[in-house]
């Protein structure tokens, strides 16, 4: 079970009520902060510890010790850094619901790094919630980040945000139900497929889809495009083509059949295939998007040069590699793909895990929306989905 599994068989059912209240709390009178208005104080130099917050199930784990994960281990002996981890991370929104009080105060969260989804990555530091990242500490980053990753649209300087994992979201169909699908549109239009498609209950993944399968870029779209995508989206529910928008359980639902095809995230199916052979990826016709989750500062932790140690450090290609032989996800670290032929030489050669350039050039990722848009585009799609 993978982390984006974990987070999106809990994450669907409330989603829409935990966004009107995180925006509810985001639009109260003196939540943003600047680093004028909120300062912060590193004891680095005189307390060797670090607070750790991510997603369950998204780190190495030893084998015959579920309880120690090697690479924090390793990260302990190589730096004298002793690490408090925490897999408190379940959701973005609910995530955001724990500590927005405190950030929105300039309190503490009593975290050092935390692991936020690109979208809501954005939100927090358009609040000013994050701390700038010192870049002479990362130099591992600077050298191995991959150029794809580079400057993304919520942080175009690369001052708030390293890469934790990345993951791929396009379909996915099961080989012994159906016939080969090559497109999006296939699971809108064909007849064959009619009540046999899933598709994904959050938002952004599933109208980044739609907009490619109108032929509109899902980092660039208008409100029109978006209600046209939207449109096209309504029609093929209201015929019945698509069987429901689903969290995480689609996996299961295509592993047995009960859907022929899907939207999906590459580490699922990934996972899923090592089971189940007829479990098929599809890089689609029309084109594909990709997400980020990315270690952050949050204001008033107090160790955030032993943050950037920690960042740092999981950019050496060989611990990346140990990360990645075990998540299933992209990984964003350069060099990290011929340490892993070392150690597992078919997940080496694992497109959905290093995909080549030319793949990667071809994948999309949703622009980041404004809280008003966040709001408005929630609201009109899961009316259409019957949320």
């Amino acid at each position: 079970m993978s982390r984006r599994t974990l987070m999106r068989g809990t994450a669907a059912a409330g989603a829409l009520a935990a966004l009107g209240g995180s925006l509810a709390a985001c639009g109260t009178k003196g939540t943003k902060q600047t680093e004028a208005t909120c300062v912060s104080t590193d004891n680095s130099a005189t307390e060797k510890t670090l607070a750790f917050s991510n997603w369950p199930l998204y780190i190495d784990v030893d084998e015959k010790d579920e309880t120690k994960r090697p690479s924090l281990i390793g990260f302990e002996q190589a730096t004298g850094i002793k690490v408090t981890y925490a897999e408190d991370i379940n959701d973005n929104n609910e995530f955001f619901g724990k500590i927005n009080k405190q950030l929105g105060a300039c309190q503490s969260i009593d975290r050092d790094v935390i692991v936020m989804t690109d979208w809501m990555a954005g939100k927090l530091v358009r609040l000013g919630w994050m701390q700038k990242l010192d870049k002479a500490n990362l130099p591992n980053v600077a050298a191995h980040l991959s150029s794809f990753l580079k400057a993304p649209s919520w942080d175009p300087n690369d001052e708030y945000g390293v890469v934790w994992q990345a993951g791929l979201t396009g379909v996915a169909y099961n080989a012994k139900v159906t016939k080969e699908v090559r497109s999006i549109n296939d699971l809108l239009t064909r007849p064959d497929l009619k009540g046999k498609v899933a598709m994904l209950s959050e938002m952004e993944d599933t109208m980044a889809l739609m907009l490619l399968a109108n032929g509109n870029d899902p980092r660039t779209f208008t409100d029109a495009q978006f209600d046209a995508a939207l449109a096209k989206l309504e029609k093929a529910v209201q015929s019945g083509q698509i069987r429901k928008f689903t969290g995480n359980e689609y996996a299961q639902d295509l592993d047995k059949g009960d859907i022929a095809a899907c939207f999906a995230w590459s580490g699922d199916v990934i996972q899923l295939g090592f089971e189940n052979e007829n479990v098929k990826w599809v890089n689609p016709e029309e084109g594909f998007t990709y997400f980020t989750d990315n270690m952050m500062v949050p204001n008033k932790a107090t160790h955030k040069a032993n943050a950037e140690k920690l960042m740092n450090y999981y950019y050496d290609p060989k611990v990346a590699a140990e990360v990645a032989a075990w998540v299933n996800y992209i990984c964003p670290v350069d060099g990290a793909q011929a340490e892993m032929a070392k150690v597992d030489p078919e997940l080496a050669e694992n497109p959905l895990i290093f995909p080549t350039g030319e793949e990667l050039a071809k994948a999309k990722d949703f622009r980041t929306l404004t809280d008003a848009e966040i709001k408005s585009y929630g609201e009109k799609f899961q009316k259409v989905i019957g949320a």
